[in-house]
């Protein structure tokens, strides 16, 4: 019940305005990724960037099982297998940028695309982490049973590969 795995891996676009661009970022998720992408939606927050509420301004994919595994094995060489320390949130999970998507080893420059970076977003659980999630009766997450951000670092650094930087 201690063995940590990656749970989903999220990889997000935003464009912060609306236009073409957030479906070419749509069209670069799903060549990435071979899986649909969706669009976001701007929120009430957005009010103070100047975009009212329910405009599309970005497009994310949900990743899972294998997929997930393949994905971060595809565009872990494009940030040369390294996170900074301050990329985990203290919950175990962890995040890390690709400024340009050229930068992932086979992926060539699509000109209808142009150049555009996504954020990577891997959340990492232990098996029991469903009740926290499940319908009936969810509850908390043991305070042992949480991951932590030494035990993540361990957890990538031996199963991922990565090298985490101070």
């Amino acid at each position: 019940m201690e063995e940590i795995q990656v749970s989903q891996v999220t990889v997000n676009i935003s464009e912060g305005q609306v236009g073409d661009d957030v479906e070419k970022a749509k069209n670069l998720l799903e060549k990435l990724t071979d899986q649909e992408a969706i669009k976001t939606e701007s929120g009430e927050n957005s009010k103070t960037f100047g975009l009212r509420s329910g405009l599309n301004i970005g497009a994310t994919v949900t990743l899972r099982g294998e997929k997930a595994k393949n994905f971060l094995e595809k565009v872990l060489p494009a940030i040369n297998h390294e996170i900074p320390e301050e990329s985990f949130d203290g919950n175990g999970n962890f995040g890390f940028g690709v400024s340009e998507y050229i930068d992932i080893p086979g992926v060539d420059y699509d000109a209808d695309i142009g150049m555009k970076g996504l954020e990577v977003v891997v959340t990492l659980e232990r098996p029991g982490y469903r009740v926290k999630k499940r319908d009936h009766k969810p509850n908390e997450i043991g305070k042992e049973h949480k991951i932590t951000d030494e035990e993540a670092q361990e957890f990538v650094q031996e199963e991922l590969d990565i090298e985490v930087t101070q």
